[in-house]
């Protein structure tokens, strides 16, 4: 399988790690998958780039195989049939040109059932981060139609492959109400991949133990750090505008902040609901974490916890970094 050179800051780098999680897209591609699987973990924690990684390795087993991302314009049609994908080509340009990213999401569902009644063959949709544009209820009505593509076919057809990841977790509820899929959760790269991956960027850098203790492992954190020269206030306060953490925000919840910036299980047992809700709709928080056997989680599972990276038994920060930022909007907020 040729490993993908993916975007990173203004780099190109070369896909590493995640070995088990592609094993479970071979595993898929051998049998197909009975319901729709959904992913979900913390935001850049590497779910597109293991998706973008698997159209390669699905496109081996003889798929035609559309991958969308609406959040970043991205829809790509590796499929055998000119003419379907110059249509699914121009109506995509169209969707884009008119900022309508909802519809990217049902057009790569519309051609998965062109496929099928072209070809009766081998077909997968990987559909990266739609809920956060299509919605809460629409995510759940998504979820049911890749399922009823699954059971009820245009036409017969040899396999298919159904994959929606996703870092947008108030979703997550929605479809946890009905037994339309698979979810199952990803986690920031271990230590050893992580490190693979912070080799292959140039320059002066903090050595690899501080890098990953303000990380975790998750790429995004380490893209966003190398964007700022490595300077770490900047980027949390870049982290603090854009996760909304107002001064009125920070008042409101100061006491339960606190106690959740030294141990994020603390949320699980003591914080109100609706605090819950805020954090997981912001992307703060990852809630309910599963148990850590491997059979649970695509690839690694975190540690059972390590409060120096901000993880919890139950819950955990979705990187250092963001906890950091909650932290550094506390010591601004006066009481």
């Amino acid at each position: 399988m040729k490993r993908i050179r993916l975007g990173f800051a203004n780099l190109q780098v070369e896909f590493v790690d995640r070995e088990s999680a592609l094993r479970l897209t071979e595993e898929w591609a051998r049998r197909g998958t009975g319901l729709p699987k959904v992913v979900y973990g913390p935001e850049g924690c590497g779910k597109t780039a293991w998706l973008l990684q698997s159209v390669e390795l699905l496109k081996d087993y003889g798929f035609e195989v559309i991958y969308v991302n609406p959040l970043n314009k991205v829809a790509i049609a590796e499929i055998g049939i000119t003419s379907l994908r110059e249509e699914f080509t121009k109506l995509v340009r169209g969707a884009i040109s008119q900022n309508a990213l909802g519809r990217l999401t049902w057009l790569a569902f519309d051609m998965a059932k062109e496929l099928i009644r072209a070809t009766r063959g081998r077909v997968a949709i990987l559909a990266d981060d739609v809920f956060q544009v299509i919605g809460v209820k629409e995510s759940a009505m998504y979820v049911k139609a890749l399922l009823n593509l699954i059971e009820y076919p245009p036409e017969r057809y040899e396999r298919i492959v159904t994959i929606a990841a996703t870092s947008e977790g108030m979703s997550l509820h929605e479809i946890g109400r009905h037994s339309w899929s698979d979810t199952a959760p990803m986690w920031n790269m271990g230590r050893e991949g992580f490190e693979q991956l912070y080799e292959q960027i140039p320059g002066n850098k903090p050595d690899f133990d501080h890098a990953w203790r303000l990380t975790g492992g998750n790429p995004r954190t380490l893209e966003r750090l190398y964007e700022r020269d490595w300077n770490t206030d900047e980027a949390i306060n870049s982290l603090i505008k854009e996760k909304g953490l107002s001064h009125a925000f920070i008042r409101r919840w100061r006491d339960h902040l606190k106690e959740a910036i030294n141990d994020p299980d603390y949320l699980w047992f003591n914080a109100p609901e609706e605090l819950i809700n805020e954090l997981v709709e912001r992307n703060l928080i990852v809630y309910f974490l599963l148990e850590r056997r491997q059979g649970l989680w695509i690839d690694q599972p975190p540690p059972e916890r390590d409060l120096e990276l901000g993880i919890g038994r139950y819950v955990a920060w979705q990187s250092p970094l963001h906890r950091e930022a909650v932290k550094m909007a506390l010591e601004s907020v006066r009481p």
